[in-house]
């Protein structure tokens, strides 16, 4: 990746959502890399944005307190920059179902907006969004692969699920070099642990650290997971191949693990903890998709992407750097 850092030396790059998990966790990256880095954030309680995120780089970053509804705010910070690694999104599933109307603000009029900025005053950036594999739904076969019907169980999904092909429009039509990256569950440092808006194993971690058992919904159903510096090689070498542009791909891993396993994991990496299998919540089953685990072919065989991180480590390092920050984060 030494290469890869090196194409962003002195180059100007903006983060939307960049006091959050994945966001931070590229600027730390970027900073390491020679970028000069802007982070635009609104630090708004319920998602995932949090200053201490950028512990250790605040003097070498720009940070905007900003929303990304804000559209005069987001024409100004467009100007200039090379490349824009757009993640401010509102994340929960359930959030999106109790106040629908604010989803659609944050996950699919903002991203028209920002992309009508980039289009009038700096059309020739490079834009990589962070679309969610939500946007699938329930899974007519597995693994799932970009050729499978779109089809959301949420209106988060069917807000990012716009959001994206904003994106990919703007691309074919406008020239402005979009793509999208369809995450899954994306675990590491700096993630939301005081709730589970941002990721289930959050809440897990937080109360494993805690002493507290934490509950497993079901356990049978199977997921992947990407440790987050893996996710964020793949929006760097997005960023630096033409051969992203107009695409959107799947991340992911494998093998596919249950939810019962993960637990089981977690605990193991942890060396202690406990937890409950419950019923899956009501309310949570009408929009769980089941099983679910990605077809990473597309970007390996494109842009040459691939996970390196164990599930096992990367439950290990996170663990680790909550059992010392954890007060940060509550």
């Amino acid at each position: 990746m030494t290469d890869l850092a090196n194409s962003f030396r002195n180059r100007n790059v903006l983060i939307t959502g960049g006091l959050g998990f994945i966001g931070s966790t590229l600027a730390h990256r970027l900073v390491a890399a020679g970028a000069r880095v802007t982070l635009v954030d609104s630090l708004n309680p319920d998602y995932g944005g949090n200053l201490f995120n950028i512990n250790g780089i605040e003097d070498k970053v720009r940070a905007n307190i900003s929303d990304v509804r804000d559209h005069h705010s987001m024409k100004v910070l467009i100007q200039g920059q090379d490349v824009l690694f757009n993640l401010a999104g509102q994340t929960s599933h359930m959030d999106s179902m109790r106040d629908p109307e604010t989803d659609l603000e944050i996950n699919c009029k903002a991203q028209l907006s920002i992309l009508e900025a980039c289009r009038k005053f700096n059309p020739t950036i490079r834009v990589v969004f962070a679309s969610t594999r939500q946007m699938y739904g329930r899974p007519d076969y597995l693994p799932v692969d970009e050729r499978h019907l779109l089809r959301p169980v949420d209106v988060n999904g069917i807000n990012k699920m716009a959001g994206e092909w904003y994106h990919i429009l703007y691309n074919n039509v406008y020239g402005v070099r979009a793509s999208a990256l369809r995450l899954t569950n994306t675990i590491g440092p700096r993630m939301r642990v005081k709730d589970a808006r941002q990721t289930f194993l959050g809440i897990w971690v937080r109360l494993l650290l805690e002493g507290k058992p934490f509950e497993v919904w079901g356990g049978e159903q199977l997921r992947d997971f990407n440790d987050v510096d893996d996710a964020v090689d793949a929006f760097l070498i997005a960023a630096t191949h033409d051969d992203a542009c107009g695409q959107a791909f799947n991340l992911g891993a494998k093998p596919p693990i249950s939810l019962l396993d993960t637990a089981k994991l977690l605990v193991e990496a942890a060396g202690t903890g406990e937890f409950l299998v419950r019923e899956f919540p009501p309310e949570r089953r009408k929009i769980d998709i089941g099983d679910y685990y990605s077809d990473y072919t597309l970007i390996h065989q494109r842009l040459g992407w691939e996970p390196k991180t164990p599930l096992r480590e990367a439950l290990r390092r996170t663990v680790a750097f909550y059992r010392e920050h954890l007060a940060h984060y509550l």
